[in-house]
This record gives C-alpha cells, sequence and structure tokens, in this order.
C-alpha cells in the first residue's frame, strides 16, 4: 500500500482531495499519534473521497517537539531536528526514506531553476551550525546534482568576491544565491562584490536572528541595492524541519505551493475554520511528501492567501500557546 502512495501523492492528474483522503486513511491506521487525536476531534475511523479535506484535523506543529510522530516502525533513513539553543526544545522529524524528500526537492526547485543550466552558491549561517538541519541537507543534494560540479557552499564570514567564483562566471551557467536572509544582508555589509546581472537569489526565512527585524519589502530593496540585481529576480523559499516540501515566491512575496501541498489560513481561536481571503490566521499545511511522519499540520506561522490560492507568511504568531495536547503523549 505505501508503495503506491508513493506514487500517488506527487501525481498531480489525481485531484487533491481524493490523494489526501488516501493519505489520511493511511495515517489513521499506522500512525497512533495522528490517529489519537483525530479521534478526539471524532473522527473514530476511515473516511470516504467526499470528506472535505478542510474538516480533516491539522495537528499542531508543537507534537514534533513533544512526541515521535511517524507511521513506520524501522530505521529512519534521516531524522532532522530544528535549530535550537541551550535548553531549548528541538522538533523532530523522522524520515523512512529519503528518496520522498529527494523527489519534492528536485520537483519544486527544478520547476523554477533547471537543473541543466543552473548553478547554485550556498550561504547558510545559523543553520550551518545545526548537523541535522534539513535546509543543509536540501542544499548538499542540489549541489551535489549540479551536472557542472560548479555548485558549492560559500565560506562563512567572508564577502562574496568575484574573482572567488571565477570559474562559475566564465561558465555562462545560471548562477542562483541561495542563503539565510540575515546572511544575505551580512553579505552585502561585507562589501561583497554585485552578481551578475542575470543572477537570482533565493532568501530563506531567518530574519529573527539578525540585529533587527524587517519587512520582507525591506530586505527586497537592500538585496537588489546590494547585489545590483532587479526585484523580480529575488525569490523567497518556504520551508521547515517539519515539512519535506518547498514552496516558493517566485519575483515577489506570494508563495505558491506545489501540486502536492494544501495551504489553508485557519482562524487562531478555532483552527477548524478558514479564514476569508486577505484574513490573517495561522497557516494550515497539508504536505502528502510527509507520507510517513504527519501531513497535516497547524503550523504557528500567521499569513494570509489571496482569491487564487496564493499566500503570504507575515511572522510567526505571538499569543499563547493553546494548550490540551499531551493527552497525545500519554495515552497508547
Amino acid at each position: 500500500m505505501s508503495q503506491a502512495l508513493r506514487q500517488l501523492i506527487f501525481d498531480s492528474s489525481i485531484p487533491f482531495a481524493e490523494r489526501a483522503v488516501r493519505v489520511f486513511n493511511f495515517q489513521k491506521s499506522f500512525n497512533s499519534v495522528y490517529s489519537t487525536f483525530a479521534e478526539v476531534l471524532g473522527i473514530a475511523g476511515n473516511i470516504t473521497s467526499d470528506f472535505p479535506i478542510h474538516y480533516i484535523p491539522l495537528i499542531p506543529i508543537r507534537v514534533f517537539k513533544e512526541a515521535e510522530i511517524k507511521s513506520f516502525d524501522v530505521t529512519a533513513d534521516l531524522i532532522f531536528k530544528s535549530s535550537g539553543t541551550g535548553n531549548m526544545s528541538q522538533s523532530r522529524h523522522f524520515v523512512k526514506e529519503s528518496s520522498v524528500y529527494i523527489k519534492s526537492i528536485e520537483k519544486e526547485f527544478y520547476r523554477y531553476f533547471p537543473k541543466e543550466n543552473t548553478s547554485i552558491l550556498c550561504y547558510t549561517p545559523g543553520y550551518a551550525e545545526n548537523p541535522h538541519s534539513s535546509l543543509i541537507w536540501m542544499l548538499n543534494h542540489l549541489v551535489n546534482q549540479d551536472p557542472s560540479g560548479l555548485s558549492r557552499f560559500i565560506p562563512l564570514q567572508q564577502p562574496l568576491k568575484k574573482e572567488s567564483i571565477k570559474d562559475l562566471l566564465d561558465s555562462k551557467r545560471n548562477i542562483v544565491l541561495f542563503g539565510a536572509a540575515f546572511g544575505l544582508l551580512d553579505l552585502i555589509e561585507k562589501e561583497s562584490d554585485p552578481l551578475p546581472a542575470s543572477a537570482q537569489i533565493v532568501e530563506t526565512g531567518g530574519m529573527k536572528t539578525h540585529r533587527r527585524e524587517i519587512s520582507k519589502t525591506e530586505l527586497r530593496n537592500i538585496l537588489s541595492d546590494g547585489f545590483q540585481i532587479l526585484q523580480h529576480q529575488i525569490h523567497s523559499e518556504y520551508g521547515m524541519c517539519e515539512l519535506l516540501s518547498q514552496c516558493y515566491a517566485i519575483g515577489g512575496e506570494w508563495f505558491e505551493p506545489p501540486n502536492w501541498v494544501n495551504i489553508s489560513v485557519r482562524k487562531a481561536e478555532d483552527p477548524t475554520k478558514i479564514c476569508k481571503p486577505h484574513e490573517p490566521g495561522k497557516l494550515g499545511i497539508i504536505d502528502l511528501a510527509n507520507l510517513y511522519s504527519c501531513p497535516f499540520i497547524l503550523t504557528d506561522d500567521i499569513g494570509i492567501m489571496d482569491d487564487s490560492g496564493r499566500f503570504k507568511v507575515l511572522g510567526r504568531w505571538k499569543k499563547a500557546e493553546m494548550r490540551g495536547c499531551n493527552f497525545l503523549i500519554d495515552r497508547d
């Protein structure tokens, strides 16, 4: 069954709702933590194809810190952990098969940045200190898949100078600078050289560790001026330790999910209810690539959605967390 599901989740010819129902029933059978959660919310058994997907329960993302949430008993191929310092608890994401993560990475990244003519420069301070970072694993994979062998991680705490990437500049390949937002700002402050006019930037979050919080609009302005490239060549990536899929905002601030991911905006006081377009709420995610962990997640990110289904991330939800999930850990 699970082998058929691995093929099904990425098949865009099958309606998303049908795929989600199949994955939910698999989770109900094999994921004891999520099954208990769904039962407490009134879903005791399997659901049928006409079940509205917005009624599928979304488990609070903090459960990844509190339990081994997975639908398998064998040894995991990978275990990703979120960033954390001191006594801060870390999310743990148990990945049964790295091949599912690889397929998710490649299908969406190469959709926008074709493998045959793209090389990436990675700059990831903060993440680099976490040996279990899913972002570092993803970038390592993309670097290793570059047929030209020119993709690389660039040294930390040093400016990016043209002479250090002369081989890449001479190759005439499309250059993508992929990095944590605060790190890219640091590169500018260290007086890095301008990028080639055709280069692109992908920034991924990370603002909370910079010396101050800035908006996406201000970030894009600084990156455009500092690296001397046009704003439509600056993109954003949305991902996290608890997800095996990424969403990209190409040339702006509105993200589009891949065909195997569904995004909704939920009312914080009642996550079973969907917010209206442009009404802020908590981002709910169904990531079918999380087949073997948990695909149905209520995040602590606040966002809005437009009429076409694109979404924008506005920041972290700062109100007190909802209580009531400890039973998930204590019950069989």
